[in-house]
């Protein structure tokens, strides 16, 4: 097919526009216009448990905040409400997203599975509206990640008198490196996840080791926890209670999972998976998964414990040693502050990294909709531009929330908390259909309980829920406003004849080409023969030329990009019919008629009857539902596709 632009192509360009961001490969997009794409290696994969350190560093990382997070939130009670994390994490969670990586082994996550289920412009908005959610997490992941790797740094006994004051600028670095990563090529790293991973949890083993010790050898320590935790709370079904309360504040905890089914492009497989049927990619995605939550699920009832035991209530709060950074608190209290440095170094890393899962979770995810859905123009498919944006939008963010963690926290817990919950919609529908009874009640309850959770979120930290809007608002304002920029582009990526239809095509190769585009009604003899009477008096043109009706039925308007199969037949013994089904009656009839140009080598007319009503409601049925001002806009699309006028097909309008 023709494409709408040809422009010229230099060094910048296409180095910008290297590499598609296809994140696992073997799946290839086109390139975007008027560049070429690289040959593409097939893509290998790495076994289960590499990249599960490199989702790991978005949630292992967490145990750098979480601790201090948990604190804050319950105080005594954190270790219990952390417990009570971990139960949902393995009940409700981890059930769910295996789930997940069955339904959609691809990378897109639950976000797919939502979208079978609406068609049309409602399912555009509400896909959009969940990649917004996306973005939030994502996005805050970056920036709360760099944050809390800042915080570390400025903290740092051996720093903070030459740092202290600086988090914000640390911070914008620490996302520009991150950028910078990506921009250089980075697409796995997946060796650099799984060095800072081992190195980050041996740390947090020899940290949790030393915390028991000293807890074991000061016993008064979980007496006198045990003595204040009842005299607060009474009884344990009072602790339970209020735990449940408290839980929503505790849901960065949950953080990893969407990370996890984004990166599943990246797990290796069996040499029998197909694109279709990735058996071993599946499997080996529930083991990376399970790991996973087992590892965190360890880590944080014990870190929550000897935090709770070992570090004083008010270094908890905001300006004490502890907010932010429970165990490396505790590193440099019981193990000095060259063990405690070390310590920092390894936070710092994994927190900064942790950005590089999440920067790889939307550049997997975003490029899969929104240029297919027209919301984003060809360069969106490309990773460095979109690395460019991400970066600047980080950027931004940063400086909003002035590079605090606990600022962002609400932020990034309704985004996470938002895609669990749709996760789990979507799996009890999945399960639903299915007619699993069981899997479907299970999930329905667990559904159930993370939209409390997010609920309890939203009333709890509104300003969470503001940002998703603002990051939706702008997902969809910048969506709307690209779709609209490329209306008159050429969208249809393939044309397809049956036998019929290139009949009638070849019969009128050997003289002039001419469609009649036809509105079907009755499709009875009178509508075929009073329509070409009415051509012909209207362009005045004699009797013995012969025509093609061409009549195209709009499917789903709301998509951008599809195939155009043409068929043939005569109706009534006499009038030859073109039939086309498309999301848009111009586009179809300019890609016919380019197909017909470049496969008979002569120039096609083809003939309207002028669209009554205001121009710019029909633009706006053009737009929404793909009909309207028909002839206008089928010739802007011929202008934009076919630069050379002498070689354009012709548009007749009487």
């Amino acid at each position: 097919m023709a494409t709408t632009e040809h422009p010229p192509s230099g060094r910048l360009r296409t180095w910008m526009l290297e590499g598609l961001s296809d994140m696992g490969k073997g799946h290839g997009q086109p390139a975007a216009p008027g560049t070429e794409a690289a040959p593409q290696p097939e893509h290998k994969g790495q076994r289960w448990y590499r990249v599960m350190c490199l989702t790991g560093v978005d949630y292992f990382s967490t145990l750098g905040y979480q601790p201090g997070i948990a604190a804050l939130a319950a105080g005594l009670l954190s270790p219990v409400a952390t417990v009570v994390l971990v139960i949902v994490t393995l009940a409700g969670a981890l059930p769910v997203y295996r789930r997940v990586a069955e339904e959609s082994p691809h990378g897109e996550g639950s976000i797919s599975m939502l979208e079978r289920l609406l068609s049309f412009w409602q399912g555009k908005l509400f896909v959009l509206t969940l990649l917004g959610f996306a973005a939030t997490d994502f996005l805050i992941t970056i920036t709360l990640s760099a944050a809390d790797a800042s915080t570390h740094l400025v903290e740092n006994p051996h720093l903070t008198s030459t740092l202290h004051g600086q988090q914000m600028i640390i911070t914008l670095i620490l996302v520009a490196l991150l950028g910078a990563v990506f921009l250089k090529g980075f697409l796995e790293a997946i060796g650099v996840a799984v060095a800072l991973v081992i190195v980050y949890l041996g740390l947090n083993v020899v940290v949790v080791i030393v915390g028991l010790w000293h807890v074991l050898t000061e016993g008064h320590v979980v007496t006198d926890w045990t003595s204040a935790l009842t005299a607060e709370h009474g009884n344990v079904f009072a602790m339970i209670g209020v735990s449940l309360l408290v839980f929503p504040k505790l849901a960065l905890g949950l953080s990893g999972f969407e990370t996890g089914v984004a990166v599943m492009p990246h797990v290796q497989g069996d040499p029998d998976d197909t694109a279709e049927h990735p058996k071993g990619r599946i499997r080996d995605t529930k083991k990376l998964l399970t790991t996973a939550a087992l590892i965190m699920s360890v880590f944080l009832i014990a870190t929550s414990f000897i935090t709770t035991w070992l570090i004083p209530e008010k270094e908890f709060e905001p300006g004490g040693k502890a907010n932010g950074r429970a165990l490396a608190y505790l590193s440099h209290e019981y193990l000095g502050n060259a063990f405690g440095t070390v310590y920092d170094v390894s936070t710092i890393a994994i927190l900064w990294f942790a950005g590089a899962s999440a920067m790889a979770g939307l550049l997997n995810l975003m490029p899969r909709y929104l240029p297919r859905y027209g919301m984003a123009p060809h360069w969106a498919r490309a990773v460095r531009p979109m690395v460019i944006v991400f970066t600047l939008i980080a950027f931004l963010v940063t400086w909003i929330f002035d590079a605090d963690v606990d600022a962002q926290g609400g932020a990034y817990a309704t985004g996470v908390l938002v895609l669990i919950s749709s996760a789990a919609i979507a799996v009890t529908i999945a399960a639903r259909k299915a007619g699993q009874r069981g899997w479907t009640i299970g999930f329905a309850v667990i559904s159930a309980v993370f939209l409390y959770v997010t609920v309890a979120n939203v009333f709890e930290r509104p300003d969470g829920v503001k940002i998703g809007a603002c990051f939706i608002a702008g997902i969809v304002l910048v969506s709307l406003l690209s779709r609209l920029a490329r209306a008159f582009e050429l969208r249809v990526t393939s044309v397809t004849l049956d036998d019929m239809a290139e009949r009638f095509i070849r019969d009128m190769a050997s003289r002039k080409i001419r469609f009649i585009a036809n509105e079907p009604d009755q499709r009875d003899k009178a509508e075929y023969r009073d329509k070409i009477e009415q051509i012909r008096q209207d362009n005045d043109m004699p009797e013995q030329e012969d025509f093609v009706f061409v009549e195209v039925t709009v499917l789903d308007p709301s998509e951008f990009e599809s195939g155009l199969t043409v068929r043939g037949e005569v109706l009534h013994n006499r009038y030859r019919v073109l039939t086309l089904e498309s999301s848009s009656i111009s586009n179809a009839l300019a890609a016919l008629l380019l197909h017909t140009r470049d496969s008979t080598g002569r120039i096609p007319h083809i003939y309207f009857e002028w669209t009554e009503g205001n121009p710019f409601a029909n633009f706006l049925r053009f737009f929404l539902f793909g009909q309207g001002e028909v002839a206008p806009v089928t010739r802007e699309v011929l202008r934009e596709a076919e630069p050379d006028r002498a070689r354009r097909p012709r548009v007749h309008t009487g």
